[in-house]
Parts: C-alpha cells; sequence; structure tokens
C-alpha cells in the first residue's frame, strides 16, 4: 500500500465506503462505473490513464470477508468482479502474471470452468485467464497420452472424462471442474459487494 494512502487513512479514519462504482474485467481492466452503468448492469468505461491504473493496482486488498477493494487515500472503493478477484495474463518472461503486475509464482490448483475459462489458485490468490490467452493455455493441457486435443478437451468439458493436466512452473496438475459461484465459496470472494455483508 502507498504511503500516502496510509497517511490519509491515518488523518480521515471514517470515511464511507463506496460501491458499484469501480469494476474489474475478464480481462483485467479496470472499469469506471458511473450511475448510468450501475443502473444497466454494464461494465462501464475502461480505465486508461497508467498512472490511475498502477495506483489501483498497488492499492487492491481484500477485507477479511472476501470483498476486493480500492484503498483510495482514506476511502475503500470495493470492486465489482467479472470474473475472479485477479486476471492472468501469460508472460514469456515470467509465466503467469497478474492484471496487477505480480507474477502468479505458486499455482496448487487448475479449475475449469463450463464456459472452458482456466482458473489459477495458489497463495490464496484466485486468478482467471484472459480469454486472450486461452490459446497459448491450451498448449498446457495434456492428457493421459501426451498433448491434449481440441476434442479431449471438449469432451472432458462435457462429461469431464479421463485425466487432464495443466503444466506450470514444472509440474503437472490435475485440472478440476469449477464454477465461478463454487470458487466465490470456497476461495472465498465476494462478486458484487454491498454495504450490507
Amino acid at each position: 500500500m502507498d504511503k500516502q494512502v496510509q497517511m490519509a487513512m491515518a488523518k480521515w479514519p471514517n470515511v464511507p465506503h463506496c460501491y458499484g462504482w469501480l469494476g474489474l474485467d475478464a480481462r483485467g481492466a479496470w472499469r469506471m462505473r458511473d450511475q448510468r452503468a450501475q443502473d444497466l448492469g454494464l461494465q462501464g468505461s475502461k480505465i486508461t490513464n497508467a498512472i490511475l491504473r498502477g495506483f489501483i493496482n498497488r492499492n487492491y486488498l481484500c477485507d477479511d470477508t472476501g470483498r476486493y477493494f480500492f484503498q483510495n487515500g482514506p476511502q475503500r472503493v470495493y470492486v465489482e468482479l467479472e470474473a475472479t478477484p485477479y486476471i492472468a495474463h501469460s508472460d514469456p518472461a515470467s509465466g503467469w502474471v497478474l492484471h496487477t503486475g505480480q507474477v502468479m509464482a505458486q499455482c496448487d490448483a487448475v479449475g475449469m470452468t463450463p464456459a472452458g475459462n482456466l482458473i489459477l489458485q495458489g497463495a490464496g490468490m484466485v486468478a482467471q485467464i484472459d480469454d486472450r490467452d486461452l490459446a497459448i493455455a491450451m498448449r498446457h493441457l495434456t492428457g493421459a497420452a501426451g498433448p491434449a486435443s481440441d476434442q479431449q478437451i471438449l469432451d472432458w468439458l462435457d462429461h469431464a472424462s479421463g485425466p487432464l493436466f495443466f503444466s506450470i512452473a514444472n509440474r503437472s496438475l490435475p485440472v478440476h471442474p469449477v464454477t465461478l459461484e463454487q470458487l466465490a465459496q470456497s476461495c472465498p470472494f465476494v462478486a458484487s459487494p454491498f454495504a450490507d455483508q
């Protein structure tokens, strides 16, 4: 957390929290959700300013109930999550990097949703792989006899039949079927925080 944020929190400890105005989409983009976007259930406008994105990334935290927020000075701005609390991108040098810029150094479990999205879990983090990186991610999938074909993956999605593994950091982890709702319960995280939660 930025030092200036810590100082603001100490100076103004009782600032009301903010809900609904900030979102994280399934590709790891921060979204500003004005009242119209909130009323219509829209994602909102993508935040493109690199300095602001960096500030949000450095001050992105989670409370003890699984609600993720951006500590904006003395105010907590709770985040609407389209998918998981983190989004992972492929990086040739570092492997999988989270939308906050952190390398996902540890992965202990891999899941796949019914829609075919891959989920990485480790060190208390849950990250869906950006769909633009799924082609790269699919190259890391293997079956019992070697690289998994598209048909094997489709069959696995239909019936979770036969073993499917994901290679990451010199490990081969079994892939488990999972839904975002199940993840939110087991991890846990709150996709849409409200003041009364």
